[in-house]
């Protein structure tokens, strides 16, 4: 099975290096879709399942998008694609928190700056398969002295991370919902159950027989039912309500 990948960047030499990036970090089959504009790549997104994935159409499993466009900026798209089922990640050259957490608050679930070497660029998209988010260096120290402290330095991101992140971990797991899981799937039980015992994504995909992506939108799915945004909350709610 060949994974679909579109990458949303106006500038041809930047695109060829994310491209490159992108071959390097994954050993699956790749089928990679370049958009130089906006409107180039919400063609490419409404071929490919509309903005939320139409049933039976195969769609993007990796979005990567860049912030200033032609003609318009990349956070528009990351908006409109809240239903999408892909990992979407911010590819730009800012650091500053006035890009940084509106990209979260839109959806992005990671952000990388291209000004970081190769290498660097492809360990961190590697990390989405072991369960983790993608981040620059830079932007991970960011957000660990904003967290830090309080929120101060900016406006508090509410993240749409699917991949492991331990921001919220210390937030109180309240116990009124049972209901939630009794809407998981029993693919997605069979992922809970693998994430509580500390299995990363690619074992969890060798395990389950399915490719790492759809592990991946499993989890996402897990997350939003049961109103976890960790691993950590996920295993915690899992244990005490006997869903694993």
């Amino acid at each position: 099975m060949t994974v679909k990948v579109l990458i949303l960047e106006d500038n041809p030499v930047a695109r060829s290096f994310l491209c490159r990036v992108v071959r390097e970090s994954f050993s699956d089959a790749l089928l990679i879709t370049e958009a130089g504009d906006l409107e180039t790549a919400r063609r490419h997104i409404a071929q490919a399942g509309g903005a939320r994935g139409q049933q039976g159409v195969e769609t993007f499993k990796l979005i990567l998008v860049d912030l200033e466009l032609p003609d318009g900026n990349g956070m528009e798209l990351l908006a409109s694609l809240g239903q999408y089922p892909a990992t979407k990640i911010v590819t730009t050259l800012y650091s500053d928190d006035d890009h940084l957490f509106p990209a979260l608050q839109c959806g992005a679930d990671g952000y990388l700056l291209k000004e970081d070497r190769f290498e660097v660029l492809v360990e961190e998209l590697q990390k989405i398969v072991r369960g983790q988010p993608p981040l620059s260096p830079a932007i991970a120290r960011r957000l660990l002295t904003h967290f830090r402290h309080g929120g101060s330095d900016g406006p508090a991101p509410d993240s749409g991370f699917a991949p492991v992140t331990t921001f919220n971990t210390s937030r109180p797991v309240p116990m009124e919902r049972h209901a939630d899981h009794e809407r998981l799937t029993p693919r997605e039980s069979e992922v809970l159950t693998y994430l509580s015992k500390g299995f990363t994504i690619k074992e969890i995909a060798s395990l389950m027989g399915i490719r790492w992506f759809t592990v991946n939108d499993h989890i996402k799915s897990i997350y939003k039912k049961l109103n976890v945004s960790s691993r950590a909350e996920a295993a915690v709610l899992a244990s005490k309500q006997g869903l694993v």
